[in-house]
């Protein structure tokens, strides 16, 4: 093999571990992916000029979504026509969407479990969603469009986080209980819970699995919980925040934490390294639920679900320095 076919094979090596180990914090420079929840739409934007190439209108409202680590593919759960704890018509169909040609070409029916919600991948393609009205992660075989296993995790669960190697899953309760769920992933069984006194909301894992953050939904706290011993090792107070803790992001890159309130129009914007460092605060649009990061890690979007806006904030300078409309209501989005 000469020399250039070495180091083009080592890139390729390179990069598709890449692509693994970062599937659940996806970015990319061909598209915008937003799905539109309060509009029932998946949209496709243009990630440089922030205009609308296409759409596809599901049949009930979409919340979430995963990307295949090569971000061709998205499942995006139908949840149903309602919001959780007020979800009268419940989905059951995860979608799976060509994102390049903006087209549905699959669907996998998870009934009889109802309202798929969270979603996230492991690195073997497997999807992991839950079915927050009959307490259950649903672990599902992409390539047989079926589901494999089901998983008790004694809550409501409606977000969950999984560890990049995949040994383990951290499913939150909302209101319902008030831990976190730990699952073992190996023996498909809830091994623990990490008690969070008034439930919990978002939740965040570090790219490289050091750190697993999750949102108190009684007050705007941040919790930080060390993975190998399933214990909150650090508590971080919100800046500027008064309501309870709602989202957390991490960015691609690990440089940064994002995180968001219930009902307030301020994020904050956390050095990952130091999360007891400065804090700097932004003001966005109204409701923000979601963000997205860009490829070159200058850029972070903030869905503003009450809105229908999309801010555009430089992560460097701290400061939002534009805004676009982006259908009725964003709840999550993604560079692909």
């Amino acid at each position: 093999m000469t020399g250039r076919l070495i180091v083009a094979a080592l890139a390729f090596v390179v990069l598709s571990a890449a692509l693994l180990a970062d599937v659940n914090h996806p970015t990319g420079k061909r598209g915008l992916l937003l799905i539109d929840k309060l509009g029932g739409t998946i949209r496709f934007f243009d990630p440089a000029t922030f205009k609308e190439r296409a759409n596809i209108k599901a049949a009930t409202n979409p919340h979430d979504f995963a990307l295949t680590a090569d971000r061709k593919t998205a499942y995006v759960p139908l949840y149903g026509d309602g919001v959780y704890g007020r979800n009268p018509n419940p989905g059951h169909d995860v979608l799976i969407v060509d994102v390049d040609a903006a087209k549905v070409v699959g669907t996998i029916d998870v009934a009889p479990y109802r309202a798929p919600h969270g979603i996230q991948l492991d690195a073997s393609g497997t999807i992991y969603v839950t079915s927050d009205l009959d307490r259950k992660l649903l672990v599902i075989d992409p390539k047989a469009r079926k589901i494999t296993h089901t998983i008790d995790t004694e809550g409501t669960t409606h977000w969950i986080g999984i560890l990049p190697n995949g040994t383990k899953i951290y499913a939150t309760n909302k209101n319902d209980g008030p831990f976190v769920s730990v699952i073992d992933l190996k023996s498909r069984k809830m091994i623990g819970r990490i008690p969070v006194p008034g439930g919990t909301q978002g939740i965040a894992i570090a790219p490289d699995g050091s750190r697993v953050v999750i949102m108190a939904m009684a007050e705007p706290t941040a919790l930080v919980v060390d993975p190998k011993s399933d214990t909150v090792v650090e508590r971080i107070a919100l800046k500027d925040q008064k309501t309870g803790a709602y989202k957390a992001y991490f960015s691609p890159d690990g440089k940064w934490l994002l995180t968001m309130n219930s009902g307030s129009s301020v994020i904050n914007i956390f050095a990952a390294a130091d999360l007891h460092g400065t804090q700097r605060t932004v003001t966005v649009g109204k409701d923000p639920m979601g963000f997205a990061f860009s490829a070159d890690g200058n850029t972070a979007l903030a869905a503003n679900h009450g809105d229908g806006t999309v801010s555009v904030i430089d992560l460097e300078k701290g400061v939002a320095v534009g805004t676009f409309q982006a259908g009725t209501g964003i709840e999550t989005l993604s560079y692909y």
